[in-house]
């Protein structure tokens, strides 16, 4: 498998900036610290980090709203950061630099292993169920490749180094095959919205797109599905949980969880979209169990903190 040397150097710069920068570069409803502290609102102001799971410029509008809506419910400036990558974001709250943070279903894993992270609501369909998604692996309509079985010798695009579904779950896809990760040429397109490019402009012979990446390039029209043919399919994944840092006091913790199940659908809708949430409702209560099959997940692969 090869993985991009350059990524990690730019992770790990990446991760050092954000510990250094969050506030500065927040997009928050009003600097940190220009609130009143209390034990809702922490230092001031709360700091609520995003993970990149698609284009920045596309995820701030609509997460800038539900930042409002929480800010206005709790009283406290809400500070957001859409992070560089998963592991910096984990970093991040690590080095209480996150008092929130949305998660993908195995970066929180590891965040609640190494921050304490503890899993607040996910975002809930109009039935008031748990939405979720799948990962899947794409190849062109007329390509020779019908099964995982058929990727030996061929270029694989997956996502980032940590996600869930654009690398832990297609990568298990492979050795559940009885495959080797040698048998297959991996390399990391540097994000969900990059692997889906890197096959229709042909770089690749195979490439993850998992639902939600899919349902936005349709939306979008950036995506035929009639010219691409879907080879695997995952088991449904709890979608991203918002999480608290362990280390907050459970009086905030218990105000957050309050504020964010009775947000309106409209403050959420706008996220439900990325998130292939349709139709979208509130956000639902989930807690660790609701993720167990991601615990389970990462003991198979013998995955750690390392490869986020």
């Amino acid at each position: 498998m090869h993985r991009s040397r350059t990524g990690q150097a730019t992770s790990v710069l990446a991760a050092a900036l954000l510990l250094g920068t969050l506030s500065a570069c927040s997009t928050g409803t009003a600097d940190a610290g220009t609130g009143t502290a209390s034990a809702t609102c922490p230092n001031g102001a709360i700091r609520f980090g995003i993970e990149p799971y698609e284009d920045p410029a596309k995820l701030e509008p609509a997460y800038q709203h539900l930042a409002d809506a929480l800010a206005e419910k709790l009283d406290c400036p809400v500070d957001l950061t859409i992070v560089e990558d998963y592991s910096a974001e984990v970093l991040a709250m690590e080095n209480g630099k996150l008092e929130l943070a949305q998660f993908g279903p195995l970066g929180f894993v590891f965040a609640s292993e190494r921050a304490d992270a503890e899993p607040l609501a996910s975002f809930g369909l109009a039935d008031g169920t748990l939405s979720s998604y799948t990962a899947g692996i794409w190849v062109p309509v007329d390509s020779p490749v019908q099964s995982i079985d058929d990727l030996p010798g061929h270029t694989l695009a997956l996502g980032s180094t940590g996600s869930t579904s654009g690398d832990a779950l297609p990568r298990f896809a492979i050795l559940d095959a009885g495959l080797t990760e040698s048998d297959v040429e991996i390399t990391y397109a540097g994000g969900h919205p990059e692997a889906l490019l890197a096959l229709t402009n042909g770089q690749v012979d195979a490439a993850q797109i998992n639902s939600q990446t899919l349902a936005t390039a349709e939306r979008e029209g950036t995506f035929d599905s009639s010219r691409y043919r879907q080879i695997w399919e995952s088991d449904a994944i709890p979608n991203d949980p918002i999480t608290v840092a362990g280390s907050q006091s459970q009086e905030f913790k218990d105000a957050v969880r309050d504020a964010l199940l009775t947000l309106d659908t409209a403050d959420v809708e706008a996220i439900g979209a990325f998130l292939d949430v349709d139709p979208a409702g509130p956000l639902v209560e989930v807690d660790v169990d609701t993720y167990k099959p991601l615990f389970d997940l990462a003991k198979t692969l013998e995955l750690t903190s390392d490869d986020v």
